[in-house]
């Protein structure tokens, strides 16, 4: 067992970064629901626990609070806004309104020595409408901002801390050095959380799971489901057979590319099934996102059990789920934050599935996900695909799904893909600051009509709109700066070749407060 930081989650947007910038550190961290079992938590051998953000006043009726056995382990605790003020009234301090909201970018001044806090004068991120106004007996005050005069604390025999502000956003420039003081240097946690190890650990899972039964994957031909693939047939081998379903919703050219990466390691335990016209029949008429989500989750897994009869009914369904999936959908395992979307292969499962799904990247990140499918030797250009949704075109092409209309975006998309990476600003490792590349990018069919001109003549038509994205983790996102001149370029090229568009835009929307995709 590596060593594990245990997160406990009360409801925060952000509580799933504060596990994705752990692991960035190489130490094993999981996220549970503040009010999980306390055996649950315990199983993973925590070196100390963090303390996640909410929406509630800890004086709310049923409010989340502390559970007992975080302060009786003796275990470094750092608690996160939310957290820290659970952990103030655990201890009989004091939390009361704040006479005025504080959201967003401020200063916080560090106002004693400390292990966890530079000195000076940092920038973080705040969320929060209570504040901490009198410390639990034991803590020193060491850091104060504006509206928040006791941002951080701390009691140092017992090495716990509080922090008002966010430092697992990337609007708290020194968040990940606290998080590294935390995890490494006040909880001793050694960095063994790599590739290789999900890897070793993955493997076994998979073995006790499902034993010598067979198992049948779900090939989307996206990295998600390429790596749960590889995962399983690296565990598993010969027991494991694969189905890459056509639905109609693919972008242009994809069902051949994804034969040509997937036959060579699957040879003809690969299954190709055309359900182009049975998908498309289905979502004849709809046009409310959840809707088509809960109908193509649900049509897949009637396909699944088709060719499961075919295949001598194996009990096991691989699926490419990943971590912000469940956390999007608001799994059980995650149902402590709000629902954002329902993702086809969550919350779009029909309840009477025979299939027991085996989930090997559920609790992944796309960056392990990446990593893990470059240490199993997938192919580069595999690994590095564009993100693509479950649904595929289905969500990007809003309002009615006809062939005509998913032509039209196909031939967009692969335009503003062509251009992209002829300009070398798709799929590069990009940041906030000042980052040019784009790590997702695709284009979207609005259901809106414009007026223009093309030949002195008069057009009535559909509106393309452009989406790139820059992100490190696809959890938060910054829309791209992509240069004027090529998307001047991408704009010429879609209105003169695509048939049915004459307006292109630009979505210069940043994660939150919308979401990448936009169904």
């Amino acid at each position: 067992m590596v060593d594990s930081i245990a997160v406990l989650d009360f409801g925060s947007q952000y509580s799933q970064l504060i596990a994705r910038r752990i692991r960035e550190l190489q130490v094993y961290c999981e996220l549970f629901p503040w009010d999980a079992p306390e055996e649950t938590v315990k199983a993973i051998h925590p070196k100390g626990y963090i303390l996640s953000g909410g929406p509630s006043s800890v004086y709310d009726t049923d409010a989340p609070y502390l559970p007992a056995y975080v302060l009786e382990s003796e275990l470094p605790v750092l608690g996160i806004c939310y957290g820290m003020q659970a952990l103030t009234r655990a201890l009989n301090g004091h939390v009361a309104p704040s006479n005025q909201r504080e959201y967003g970018m401020a200063q916080v001044e560090t106002l004693l020595k400390n292990p966890l806090l530079d000195p000076g004068t940092q920038q973080v991120w705040m969320s929060h409408g209570d504040r901490v106004d009198t410390l639990p007996e034991g803590f020193k005050l060491i850091a104060r901002s504006d509206h928040s005069p006791a941002a951080g604390m701390w009691n140092e025999p017992r090495r716990l801390f509080g922090v008002q502000f966010h430092p697992e956003v990337r609007h708290t420039p020194g968040g990940m050095d606290i998080l590294r003081r935390f995890v490494i240097n006040i909880c001793a946690a050694k960095t063994e959380w790599t590739p290789e190890s999900i890897i070793s650990q993955s493997v076994e899972r998979i073995r006790q799971q499902v034993g010598e039964q067979r198992v049948l994957s779900a090939v989307s031909g996206g990295v998600d489901s390429s790596v749960a693939t590889a995962l399983v047939n690296r565990a598993v081998g010969e027991q494991l057979s694969a189905v890459f379903v056509d639905h109609g919703l693919l972008r242009l050219n994809e069902r051949s590319q994804v034969e040509a990466a997937m036959r060579p390691h699957l040879g003809d335990r690969l299954v190709v099934v055309d359900a182009e016209a049975k998908f498309l029949d289905l979502l004849h008429n709809v046009t409310e996102p959840e809707a088509k989500r809960r109908i193509i989750g649900e049509s897949f897994i009637r396909i699944f059990e088709e060719q499961a009869r075919q295949l001598g009914q194996p009990p096991f369904l691989v699926q490419g789920t990943i971590y912000p999936d469940v956390v999007e959908s608001s799994a059980p395992d995650r149902s402590k934050a709000a629902r954002i979307k329902t993702h086809h292969n969550v919350g779009g499962l029909p309840k009477d599935m025979t299939f027991k799904l085996v989930e090997p990247l559920r609790y992944l990140f796309k960056d392990e996900v990446r990593a893990v499918g470059e240490a199993l030797g997938l192919p580069h250009d595999l690994v590095w695909r564009q993100p693509f949704p479950g649904p595929g075109l289905a969500v990007r092409c809003l309002g009615q799904l006809t062939k005509e209309r998913l032509d039209c975006l196909r031939g967009a998309d692969a335009i503003f893909t062509d251009e992209l990476v002829k300009a070398g600003l798709l799929n590069q490792k990009s940041n906030f600051e000042g980052a040019t590349g784009s790590s997702q990018a695709f284009a979207v069919l609005l259901p809106v009509r414009s007026v223009g001109v093309m030949g002195d003549f008069r057009t009535y038509q559909e509106v393309i709109a452009l989406r790139a994205v820059t992100t490190d983790d696809f959890m938060t996102a910054d829309w791209t700066r992509l240069p004027y001149d090529l998307l001047a370029r991408v704009a010429s090229r879609i209105v003169n070749e695509v048939k049915g568009v004459n307006r292109v835009v630009f979505d210069v929307t940043s994660k939150p407060p919308a979401t990448i995709e936009w169904e």
